[in-house]
């Protein structure tokens, strides 16, 4: 079994963080994950960058990314305007993203849900005519911050008009961190039959992204959103805390028999490269308790 991961650090891990770092730096981090045999790379997000400034200069990261063989660097858009700006770089994937709840939409995108699933249809379109994957995120999918519980017939009906613009791939997102493993069986079994590759993309705010990480898997998923060290959050969600971590999933999965191609070695040297960047322990778990077996104990 072999499942993508999609590390999502340089976009969702940096944009709440409280450093802001550099457009080179940015980049470096991008490079420095391209080494580790991840296949997917989420750069940057062409927002604006004075509602997200740590996602400004998105254009100068993309030209600081060296070439990487096997590696899908894409970036995020929430309208047809961050798409123009996506296409005039490097980037072969587009990666659209829009809440299921009409108050979070409005919130974080200014626009009700109809309009923003319409936009993504025709980004999906325009993505695809220029010769680029464009995959589509349904954030909120498990609960949302403003509407509280979310119903999971809401979230299917969206996917299923998702899948029908052709999109190459369908994520379901935990915005916020309130989703369970039950409620990843029942979207992930409800949306089996839409033809489309199904994902998640998890946040481990109420410590259940693991979990939710590896129902997914018993369930089929083909891509998982993670994000190195664990950093990373929403910055209008309120109390929205860091994704879960890419070395920990990737010591979950390969403890599973998962192939996931990535040097789990090579991905911790990134984690404690980015953890000297912002200067404070992070999140994720696996570089303070290190690997089992540990490499000097293997008889």
């Amino acid at each position: 079994m072999t499942v993508r991961i999609c590390e999502v650090g340089p976009r969702d891990g940096l944009q709440n963080e409280p450093e802001h770092l550099t457009a080179r730096q940015r980049a470096e981090f991008v490079n420095r994950l391209a080494g580790t045999g991840l296949t997917a790379v989420e750069v940057t997000s062409f927002v604006n960058p004075a509602r997200v400034p740590r996602m400004s200069a998105a254009e100068e990261v993309c030209a600081g990314i060296g070439p990487a063989s096997g590696v899908a660097f894409a970036g995020l858009v929430l309208n047809e305007r961050g798409y123009a700006r996506l296409a005039a770089t490097p980037l072969v994937e587009a990666r659209v993203a829009f809440c299921v709840t009409e108050t979070f939409n409005q919130r974080n995108q200014g626009r009700g849900v109809g309009q923003s699933l319409a936009e993504a249809g025709a980004i999906v379109a325009a993505a695809h005519a220029d010769g680029r994957r464009a995959s589509v995120t349904l954030a909120a999918s498990f609960g949302c911050p403003f509407e509280g519980e979310v119903d999971p017939g809401r979230v299917l009906s969206i996917a299923e008009q998702v899948a029908a613009i052709g999109a190459d791939e369908l994520i379901f997102a935990d915005t916020i961190g309130v989703g369970v493993p039950g409620q990843v069986t029942r979207l992930l079994g409800g949306a089996a039959g839409f033809g489309i590759p199904l994902g998640l993309h998890l946040h481990n705010t109420r410590n259940t992204g693991y979990a939710n990480a590896y129902a997914g898997l018993e369930a089929g998923v083909a891509v998982l959103d993670s994000s190195v060290a664990g950093i990373g959050g929403c910055p209008f969600a309120p109390a929205a805390t860091g994704n879960i971590a890419t070395e920990d999933l990737v010591y979950l999965l390969e403890r599973e028999g998962v192939d996931t191609g990535v040097d789990l070695d090579a991905l911790l040297s990134v984690a404690a490269w980015i953890t000297d960047v912002l200067g404070r322990q992070l999140p994720g778990q696996l570089l303070r308790a290190g690997r089992f077996p540990s490499a000097d104990r293997v008889i």
